[in-house]
């Protein structure tokens, strides 16, 4: 009777596996130091200096604060603190990632269009751009 041979898995396979994950590993690292240095090689960019959007001579009057946004119709629901709002003042909004000017086109309490608004109300405005809550409401004063 003959024995049959047993077969045994040849090892250089296994080697041929380890030596095409390094060169994919080193081939990573080259490329990963080609990327730093071209950034390195690159020129720092210059900060400019932020304009201010207030203008020579003017003031800031805090008037109160954003206490909600409705994103669909570009309104801010904002609580007067301090002061009084009326159609056509310009107000400077400003939080943490905000900060624009913006003349008063449309003022409303309930859901009614008013002229003017007072110390103590919750008035919706309209606005261009994104706001948060805790954002502060600025009354320009020329």
């Amino acid at each position: 009777m003959k024995k049959k041979k047993k077969r045994r898995e040849k090892p250089a396979k296994r080697k041929v596996v380890k030596k095409t994950a390094k060169k994919k590993a080193i081939k990573k690292l080259k490329k990963a130091e080609r990327v730093t240095k071209k950034k390195k090689a690159q020129k720092p960019q210059k900060k400019t200096a932020k304009k201010s959007i207030i203008p020579p001579g003017a003031s800031l009057e805090e008037i109160g604060v954003v206490s909600h946004y409705f994103p669909k119709v570009e309104a801010a629901v904002v609580k007067l603190t301090k002061g009084s709002l009326s159609l056509g003042d310009t107000i400077i909004i400003k939080g943490h990632t905000t900060e624009f000017k913006e003349k008063v086109d449309s003022l409303q309490l309930d859901h009614a269009s008013i002229s003017n608004a007072s110390t103590g109300q919750e008035v919706g405005l309209r606005v261009k751009s994104k706001v948060r809550e805790h954002d502060v409401v600025y009354k320009l004063i020329v």
